[in-house]
């Protein structure tokens, strides 16, 4: 590789790791911050809160590694042309096309890491996480049973606990329950256990009184009892995991649908294959973004107010490109057929670079014809 390619290209893979942690930090700490809240409510410890996490972070990583190959490529060459280095660069023979080599090699090293992503580590991340948040909810019944705390694990349910063994036996219990507007029910038992039945979770209620309050006529029937199995798995209404979502299928499983495949994820052929497709561009537009950012500020004429004007017409062809993105998905999950629409916006992209390096290449496009009669 030629020497200026290779500083080029250093330059901006070094400014696009510095905005890719920079945007990821952003990106993953919001998530993070909705995720803890979540888990702390859950009672979750440490370990757990971590591990899911890092889990979300494939995702995030996804999502800003766009942005910043666009954002590097743009610091990259304003500063380089700042520096008169581009400059040198042309004078010395390079045109536009030479010079957009090396962020072409950029954006294909983008390419290649969001295709890694897309294909292979979201899907894996997306599972484990919906696994492991499976695994946390189906166990949440057992962490709301806290000792000497009154929980109400849903409206009109209100529980304590006077202690808990190490054996898992809970001593004095109560429980309330208010959900029937014309009975009040109060459980109280001297010992209880949990007990896994099938796919619920019992509190099994030892040496205890179910006290029963009619509402209409306030009147009181106690029963006392040896033992009582409450069912209290139900209260949180849990849903056991047994399809997948569309974001967890391998890429190759979403370009060749199956109806096991759509009645599993609940969506259609169309959109699966759509979904497929936009992965794959989505690795093709971290290319798109790296050349648009370089060929959007070689374009044009010496300017006294440097390239703000170029960088600002440069967001604004990017918001497009992106704005193609969704009309193009959009047609794309109307039926397989169309498939190709995912692609809209990365062949848009394609095109307005192709433009921009042909307009750079012919700047007496940009020099202003002198007035008739006036010596030039």
């Amino acid at each position: 590789m030629p020497r200026f390619d290779r500083y080029m290209l250093g330059q901006l893979m070094v400014v696009f790791g510095f905005f890719s942690l920079v945007l990821v930090l952003i990106y993953w700490i919001n998530a993070a911050v909705r995720l803890f809240d979540q888990l702390i409510a859950d009672g979750q410890g440490a370990a757990t809160i971590v591990e899911l996490i890092l889990l979300s972070l494939p995702g995030v990583i996804r999502l800003a590694l766009p942005i910043s190959a666009f954002a590097a490529s743009v610091y990259v060459t304003n500063r380089m042309t700042q520096d008169s280095e581009l400059v040198v660069m042309q004078a010395t023979g390079f045109g536009p096309w030479r010079m957009a080599r090396p962020v072409l090699y950029f954006g294909l090293v983008v390419a290649v890491l969001m295709s890694a992503l897309t294909h292979l580590l979201v899907p894996l991340s997306t599972t484990a996480l919906n696994v492991r948040q499976a695994e946390i909810a189906q166990n949440i019944t057992a962490r709301i049973l806290t000792a000497g705390q009154f929980i109400e694990p849903t409206d009109g349910i209100t529980l304590y606990i006077r202690a808990i063994t190490p054996e898992g036996e809970m001593q004095d219990v109560f429980l309330s329950d208010l959900r029937d507007p014309g009975t009040e029910v109060t459980y109280t038992a001297r010992r209880a256990y949990l007990v896994r039945d099938g796919g619920d979770t019992q509190l099994v209620m030892l040496d205890g009184m179910a006290q029963s309050l009619r509402v209409a006529d306030t009147r009181l029937f106690v029963t006392e009892f040896a033992d009582f199995s409450y069912n209290i798995g139900g209260l949180l209404q849990i849903t056991p995991r047994t399809d997948r979502t569309s974001r967890e299928v391998m890429t190759i499983d979403l370009l060749r649908p199956t109806a096991a495949l759509e009645a599993e994820t609940g969506r259609t052929a169309a959109e699966l294959v759509a979904e497929g497709h936009d992965r794959i561009g989505q690795a093709l537009l971290g290319t798109v973004a790296a050349l648009l950012g370089f060929a959007a500020l070689i374009t044009g004429s010496f300017s006294r107010f440097g390239l703000w004007p170029r960088i600002v017409g440069a967001v604004v062809l990017i918001i497009a490109v992106k704005a193609l993105e969704t009309v193009g998905m959009n047609a794309a999950r109307t039926t397989p057929q169309m498939w190709f629409a995912a692609y809209l916006a990365v062949a848009a992209g394609f095109a307005v670079v192709t433009v921009l390096l042909m307009v750079a290449g012919r700047p007496y496009l940009f020099h202003r014809k002198p007035a008739a009669g006036v010596v030039a």
